[in-house]
């Protein structure tokens, strides 16, 4: 159903924003947890708006609930441009951090106490199990289009969640081994000196 499915990203933005309003002293993984939750908010959104808040504002009951939920993406988004700065140790960071944070906790528990029971009066059931299975596979497929943006984020293939991509450093090296060289070469013997 997609209540179930838009649970599980709230769970993981709620987790995100905790670790990012709590993170210290490293920067590397300030930034990281940073653009874990950024990916997570926007692909969340854009799955949402479109199986969500779409479907419910054709209908005269939804469009209320629908728009307000949309101004508080907008919101979102408009704090996560002014996060994305390169110095997260400047001045007012954490306390955007800790704005963005309480933004989104806001927004998701009146999404799951009051956007919910509106969605769940006007959608059929079988509707909201199609949507469910909609959302599921967009928000992974958006969450691919947004951490490619980033070198420090992937998606997991197995689990389909926002994770640390493998810097180069984390890849063997082939300096100085022949075998491997003339692989990247597209060779299959190494070359031959004197």
């Amino acid at each position: 159903m997609i209540f179930d499915a838009i649970r599980e990203s709230h769970d993981l933005q709620r987790d995100l924003c905790r670790k990012l309003t709590a993170s210290r002293g490293d920067m590397a993984a300030r930034q990281l947890l940073f653009l874990q939750l950024k990916v997570e908010l926007m692909a969340h959104a854009a799955a949402e708006e479109r199986f969500l808040y779409v479907p419910l504002l054709m209908e005269d009951g939804g469009l209320d609930s629908s728009r307000h939920a949309l101004h508080e993406h907008h919101q979102v988004d408009e704090l996560l441009e002014d996060l994305s700065v390169r110095n997260k140790q400047q001045d007012g960071w954490i306390a955007t951090a800790k704005q963005l944070s309480f933004k989104v906790r806001h927004h998701l528990k009146e999404e799951e106490t009051k956007f919910f029971h509106v969605a769940g009066r006007l959608l059929s059931d079988t509707k909201k199990q199609q949507l469910g299975s909609k959302y599921k596979r967009e928000i992974v497929r958006m969450r691919k289009h947004y951490a490619a943006e980033f070198q420090t984020v992937a998606v997991s293939d197995a689990t389909g969640l926002v994770k640390p991509a493998k810097v180069a450093a984390d890849r063997p090296s082939t300096r100085g081994n022949a075998r491997a060289g003339a692989q990247l070469r597209g060779k299959s013997e190494p070359r031959r000196t004197r």
